[in-house]
């Protein structure tokens, strides 16, 4: 029975979409949710899965995100939090309700207009029509703008045709080609009247009702996977494959009858990245189902630590792995950033759905935190999720206590919704651009004045309860020992300083590319800089994250699960300090003094709230069913 502390802290946790958590939870305890997949054969996998998911139709879950006109419930935001509440589960059914949901009935929503939705939707919601998102080509990861599938139009018969060139054109990876799509939506260079249009989406039939390829169609199942073995992943190749002119997803360009092209956005470079950033809700669900499968580890691995004894203290009782400082270390801290992480998640999906599809700056800023957040969400699930097996021992291994399978499983979570080097690097060109914007042309000591001011300003804004006595002329912090390390204000200085130093040595590193017109030139600067690129990104979203969670802690009234999400806010600002004071050293911030203070403060704090483990694990509400796992259960001898 979870404490009133462990209920006050779940119920801000599930924020605004409360109700579509707790339906979730409720859901799990469904027997036919409870299906485990471990040693079973791949194509037995796949085949619950796929049951799992017409059961989650049937049930109406799959409707909160798609518009009332065609059966749905006009509420993204509610479809995300029970997207997330997902992975506390089995992540194959997770991958495969994302992508027939998410990717394919998203792709169809957002890209396609009225004909196209009243023609498919309400099939997709359903699952009466299972699709795939054809876009990643084998010889292209990231680079979307190159893909090489072609689709040219031919007035004469009214038709697309859908080329693959060569092998490394074939779309590869997909989810629901292997066995179960019947539809895909293929990204394609579009070429009509002679003129190339750039990439664009289109609805390619690719089997039958009765499960047969359609005509030009090759698929290839893509085998035994790291992980996610109930999604069936394949590889599609299309030999002139026609499909009608109504088959193309038009809302930001069409082809009439006669092959003219028209559309809203004459920009290309705009109108591409436009078209993508409709699609942002998947890197904003993945983070989000990251953050998700990190708490159930946590969980596990927590509740196993206060149960698992290891040697005798000197008064003969039995000591707690938990009670073990290096046991600790493993796992609180990783808690304390998953807190601050499940916050940052909570903030970006209210922006996602608060913010007009018309607010062009909103949306860019959208895109780009997503981007940095995915990475980082799912970075922390990967190291989090191992750290959590290997606090198991040997208990954690087996497959049946669903640690090694997660671990798995969130493996293709740093690759796939874009590669996690690949999104820091977007998310620090956007905090470039940003800079840019507001810098113009200032001088060196106008640069150094405005990041002071504006950095001055943002903390001011966001500390909340822990307001500023007075306006700050400088946020450079003091490399003397005055002051606690425990005061948020010196925390949150410390946070907004590095990201705004690295930032903005980031932009006179690559200012010199400004004064050259040789693209190699300039790209040799750029890409000299990429560690720095990654540097930035990465503080910022320190920054973001330590912002995410004092803005949480400011919503809650005053009492103890208040006062203990300031402990843990402690400890994630703490230990983050800890792992830079290298960095924070090399630029004159930390004296060897003051470096050693942040080591004891991280060990005070995880004693601290060693006690408050369980309750802070609690806090997630994971399903009862999640954690029917061996080793949380009473040992019983086997009968001889």
């Amino acid at each position: 029975m979870s404490s009133p502390t462990a209920l006050a802290l779940r119920a801000h946790l599930d924020g605004r979409w409360r109700p579509r958590r707790e339906a979730a939870r409720a859901l799990a305890a469904d027997p036919r949710f409870q299906v485990r997949l471990a040693g079973r054969s791949v194509d037995e996998q796949r085949t619950i899965v796929l049951d799992q998911l017409h059961l989650l139709a049937d049930l109406g879950f799959t409707r909160a995100g798609f518009p009332a006109a065609q059966g749905g419930e006009d509420d993204l935001g509610g479809f995300v939090a029970g997207f997330e509440m997902l992975a506390m589960g089995d992540l194959s059914l997770l991958v495969k309700v994302g992508v027939q949901f998410g990717l394919f009935g998203g792709a169809i929503l957002n890209l396609g207009t009225a004909p196209h939705h009243e023609r498919y939707l309400a099939d997709v919601m359903a699952a009466r029509l299972l699709g795939c998102f054809a876009m990643t080509e084998h010889g292209r990861g990231s680079d979307v703008a190159s893909l090489r599938t072609t689709a040219t139009f031919s007035p004469r018969t009214g038709e697309f045709v859908i080329r693959t060139p060569d092998d490394d054109a074939s779309k590869d990876y997909i989810g629901n080609a292997g066995c179960h799509g019947r539809l895909a939506v293929v990204f394609a260079q579009l070429l009509t009247a002679g003129q190339e249009r750039g990439v664009h989406a289109f609805l390619v039939p690719i089997r039958d009702a009765g499960g047969g390829l359609c005509d030009g169609v090759r698929i290839r199942d893509d085998g035994v996977k790291g992980g996610l073995d109930g999604v069936d992943n394949g590889r599609i190749w299309f030999d002139d494959v026609r499909i009608p002119r109504e088959n193309l997803l038009n809302r930001f360009g069409d082809v009439a009858a006669d092959g003219s092209y028209s559309t809203p956005i004459e920009s290309p470079s705009r109108r591409f990245f436009t078209m993508l950033g409709t699609l942002v809700q998947g890197r904003v669900s993945v983070a989000g189902a990251a953050v998700s499968a990190t708490e159930v580890a946590l969980t596990i691995a927590v509740r196993y630590g206060e149960r698992r004894t290891q040697f005798t203290a000197p008064d003969g009782s039995p000591i707690a792995v938990l009670d073990y400082l290096t046991h600790q270390r493993r796992l609180l801290p990783a808690l304390a950033r998953t807190y601050a992480m499940h916050f940052a998640q909570g903030q970006l999906l209210e922006r996602l759905v608060d913010t007009p599809f018309d607010d062009d700056e909103g949306r860019r800023q959208i895109e780009a935190h997503a981007a940095g957040l995915k990475a980082t969400a799912t970075w922390h699930a990967l190291h989090t999720v191992q750290a959590c097996r290997e606090a198991c021992g040997g208990a954690g291994y087996m497959a049946e206590n669903r640690l090694t399978r997660m671990r798995a499983d969130v493996d293709v979570f740093t690759t796939f919704e874009g590669d996690n080097t690949v999104l820091l690097e977007l998310l620090a060109k956007e905090l470039l651009t940003g800079f840019r914007d507001h810098l113009g042309d200032l001088d060196a000591l106008g640069t150094a004045r405005f990041v002071a001011d504006q950095a001055a300003e943002a903390i001011a804004e966001k500390v909340g309860a822990w307001r500023w006595l007075q306006r700050l002329r400088d946020v450079t912090p003091s490399p003397s020992e005055d002051g606690s390390i425990a005061d948020h204000d010196w925390q949150l200085m410390m946070f907004a300083w590095r990201a705004r130093h690295v930032l903005e040595s980031l932009a006179r590193r690559l200012r010199r590319a400004a004064d050259t017109d040789d693209p190699r030139e300039q790209f040799a600067i750029f890409n000299a800089a990429q560690d720095h690129l990654l540097a930035a990104a990465r503080a910022h979203m320190d920054e973001l994250l330590l912002e995410a969670f004092v803005n949480g802690i400011d919503a809650m009234a005053d009492g103890p699960p208040r006062d203990l999400l300031i402990r843990v806010s402690d400890l994630f600002a703490i230990s983050t300090l800890e792992a830079e004071r290298g960095w924070f050293a090399e630029h004159g911030r930390l004296t060897a003094a003051r470096s050693k203070q942040l080591v004891a403060a991280v060990n005070e704090l995880c004693a601290e709230l060693r006690p408050h483990a369980r309750t802070l694990v609690d806090a997630f509400g994971v399903p009862a069913a999640a954690l029917d796992v061996p080793l949380l259960a009473p040992v019983v001898a086997p009968t001889p």
